[in-house]
């Protein structure tokens, strides 16, 4: 049994923007020992029980440089504990409505778990981060998953996804798993804004933490390129030019600071 647990960032509508939308894949027979070793972490740092950790701000007593060591600690704890982690990446420039490009990001890291829960012949449960949407879809979205399944542009029917038990809403301060996607989600929108945004002072920042989380990417091989199931630049095929550019250029971004994706982004005229 494998748990997944997604949170999004950089859901503000914002031209040359990606929305991120990640999810953290815990195997079960490790969870109990993640969370103590993270609640140990809290206790050392004398962090209070009822504090939100997320990537940001950072919490008391811990000034900005003592919580970014806790927050790699963090991360390193979840590489020791086996931990994979998955993304989705679309523009808001082509995504459209933000709620809606978050849905389809849903859509799409559930099956990916589901993929990989064949390949590794298991089955998880799903742990959507809450939020409140227009006409409460995300319930609705959650409730089609366990019903029909998901649809998928190859494919004539809905296909089910039998190897997820559950799909269920979590929150921050819920576990400490919702924690851990949180930090692990706004490092890597950290890093894709120091790019997009054409920011040098964080350029440093951004290598440190590509290189510190691309050990958890999902990887058919341990050392190999990370293929679209552990991460993934959505639509695959992006026609405008420009819009084309710049997610090629992300892509050569990441690889050249170890997040090595292994898709091919297109650039095909509708035909």
């Amino acid at each position: 049994m494998h748990f997944l647990y997604c949170d999004e960032s950089n859901l503000e509508h914002r031209a040359g923007d990606f929305l991120v939308y990640g999810g953290l894949i815990i195997p079960a027979d490790r969870a109990a020992s993640l969370t103590d070793t993270i609640r140990n972490m809290r206790e050392d740092a004398g962090i209070a029980p009822d504090a939100l950790v997320k990537f940001a701000p950072h919490v008391p007593p811990l000034n900005h440089a003592r919580y970014r060591a806790f927050k790699q600690r963090m991360i390193e704890a979840a590489i020791e504990h086996h931990c994979l982690f998955i993304a989705y990446l679309v523009l808001h420039d082509l995504a459209g409505n933000p709620n809606a490009a978050r849905r389809f990001g849903i859509n799409t890291l559930c099956w990916h778990f589901h993929c990989i829960m064949i390949r590794m012949d298991d089955s998880g449960l799903v742990l959507i981060d809450r939020f409140n949407d227009d006409r409460n879809r995300a319930d609705a979205q959650l409730r089609e998953k366990m019903a029909t399944g998901v649809a998928l542009p190859h494919r004539d029917q809905p296909v089910q996804l039998n190897r997820i038990i559950g799909f269920h809403n979590s929150a921050i301060g819920q576990a400490h798993f919702t924690s851990l996607v949180d930090i692990l989600v706004g490092s890597l929108r950290f890093a894709i804004n120091a790019y997009c945004r054409n920011e040098p002072a964080n350029q440093r920042g951004a290598r440190n933490v590509l290189r510190l989380i691309s050990p958890l990417f999902y990887r058919k091989r341990p050392r190999g390129p990370i293929p679209d199931l552990g991460l993934i630049f959505s639509p695959m095929n992006v026609r405008v030019q420009r819009y084309y550019d710049m997610y090629v250029g992300l892509q050569e971004f990441l690889r050249d600071r170890g997040v090595d994706s292994a898709q091919r982004i297109t650039n095909h005229a509708r035909g």
